[in-house]
């Protein structure tokens, strides 16, 4: 299996459209990515995919802005993988190397909501621990954070997601 990560071009919008209207049952995370793509939110060194031996896009993980109380962090959403390649490490490996992005970009912290004992493994840890607090009323392990090197501990409080996030 010869797979590869890279930024997303904007020709590879289609495709990552189809892998998100693939991987959910309706068109909500597809719809998202585009109004991201429209939103000041959008980091488009900081969307990446995954591609086969053939350039095909098979995975996608996306990191956009996040207001975090008087600062600012990223946002971990969506993750997406083709059916067919789910269950393979295409999500680990694409999410690493969206993480490792914003590391080199020198940012501070990401969030994400999700399964803790998915994102655990990438070292995220409930939100809270770091002064951290999500929109959503969940339990604390579902919303996380996870810290990269430039963190200094700041920023904390409110984690404000992007408009297109509301719609969702």
């Amino acid at each position: 299996m010869t797979l590869r990560t890279r930024v997303e071009t904007p020709e590879d919008a289609p495709a990552t459209r189809r892998v998100h209207m693939a991987a959910f049952p309706g068109p909500d995370e597809a719809d998202l990515v585009d109004a991201l793509r429209r939103d000041p939110a959008w980091l488009p060194e900081l969307s990446l995919v995954a591609v086969d031996k053939g350039g095909l896009v098979i995975g996608h993980a996306l990191l956009t802005r996040l207001r975090v109380g008087d600062g600012d962090g990223l946002a971990l959403a969506p993750v997406a993988v083709a059916p067919e390649w789910q269950r393979k490490g295409v999500g680990e490996l694409v999410v690493r190397a969206a993480l490792t992005a914003a590391d080199e970009a020198g940012e501070r912290v990401v969030v994400v909501l999700g399964d803790p004992d998915y994102y655990g493994r990438f070292g995220f840890a409930p939100a809270v621990e770091h002064d951290l607090t999500g929109p959503f009323e969940v339990p604390d392990s579902y919303f996380q954070a996870l810290t990269l090197s430039a963190y200094d501990g700041g920023p904390r409080g409110l984690c404000r997601y992007p408009e297109p996030f509301d719609a969702v």
